[in-house]
């Protein structure tokens, strides 16, 4: 089982965006030499306790501080950008850290309206686009993108190029996934929608690239481990300070654990972690439900998002996965 880390770099109280950053070195730092497989970092903008509005930039600082760890945005906000811009980022990413990067791709807004206008307009429209967004970017990271007859080339070329992903929610990403031949990542931790439908979908439909041959998936999930299940339990009610600007990631109602996120008990029977956004207890409760998942979903990756609202539980609770799963 390959674990992959998923981080929103939270500004946790009293803690400034400046430690918030390190933290988020911190974590890429032991997530790799607990055997990670990836740290992607998100992409939030004007987000009250989120300091994720550069990817590329927080990437490459990170690269600079690793050795091994593959590094991704998860996901970069395509609609927003220009495709020769985004190539022209990661292929400087994959030339300074070659083998390690992936371009993970999404179609959210990730921000208040207000912001998405000021970011980039007429987001509705640029969502529209992307279809040719999408064809554009794949044709300048494989160097055959032609403008007005003549090709031109998202410089510097990396002798390694970045591994292409989809991120999304519903089915609209996954279709998109198949049809331009890239990785796909069912982000179940925000998602009402089924992780096994939406996975078997991209691989019935996946379609060849010259990035991916066959079809590659991931599910980013949800996860608070504890040495007990009544810490988890706990830290998993106390919710987290930027729950308002992450209104698809509910992590508790009316200040009390949901039922979908109970943990079952020694001589229970354990709940799938099918269509969970939130797994809850000690690691070996925890490793168990992924690895039914896994098993049900065809799938040997998930990208861990923990939302504990303190920095060193949250890198214990990587920590104590890591130790039974990688």
């Amino acid at each position: 089982m390959k674990l992959s880390v998923l981080d929103l770099v939270p500004v946790i109280p009293p803690a400034e965006p400046a430690y918030a950053i390190e933290q988020s070195v911190k974590l890429a730092q032991q997530a790799e030499m607990w055997g990670y497989t990836r740290y992607w970092v998100a992409e939030h903008h004007d987000m009250p306790g989120l300091a994720c509005t550069s990817p590329e930039v927080l990437l490459a600082h990170i690269g600079a501080r690793t050795q091994r760890i593959r590094l991704g945005s998860g996901a970069l906000l395509l609609p927003h950008y220009k495709p020769l811009k985004v190539a022209e980022v990661f292929h400087m990413l994959a030339t300074l850290y070659p083998g390690r990067v992936d371009l993970g791709i999404g179609r959210a807004p990730g921000g208040s309206a207000q912001v998405t206008i000021a970011l980039s307009g007429n987001f509705l429209d640029n969502v529209r686009q992307l279809p040719n967004s999408l064809s554009a970017l794949m044709a300048l990271l494989n160097d055959q993108f032609e403008c007005e007859g003549q090709v031109v080339h998202a410089r510097p070329l990396p002798s390694i190029p970045p591994e292409v992903w989809m991120l999304g929610t519903n089915r609209k990403s996954a279709d998109f996934a198949a049809a331009y031949g890239t990785g796909y990542v069912f982000g179940q931790f925000m998602s009402d929608s089924d992780a096994l439908e939406m996975v078997a979908a991209y691989r019935n439909n996946f379609q060849p690239s010259p990035q991916v041959q066959t079809p590659r998936a991931m599910i980013a999930i949800g996860v608070i481990c504890a040495p007990t299940e009544e810490e988890a339990l706990s830290l998993a009610s106390e919710g987290v300070p930027w729950q308002q600007s992450q209104p698809d990631m509910p992590l508790r109602q009316n200040g009390e654990v949901p039922q979908s996120l109970a943990v079952a008990r020694d001589g229970q029977k354990m709940q799938s972690a099918a269509g969970r956004k939130l797994l809850v207890g000690t690691a070996e409760t925890v490793k168990r439900q992924l690895v039914g998942l896994a098993q049900l979903a065809h799938i040997d990756e998930f990208l861990i998002v923990t939302p504990i609202a303190d920095y060193e539980k949250r890198l214990r609770s990587y920590e104590l996965l890591g130790s039974v799963l990688v």
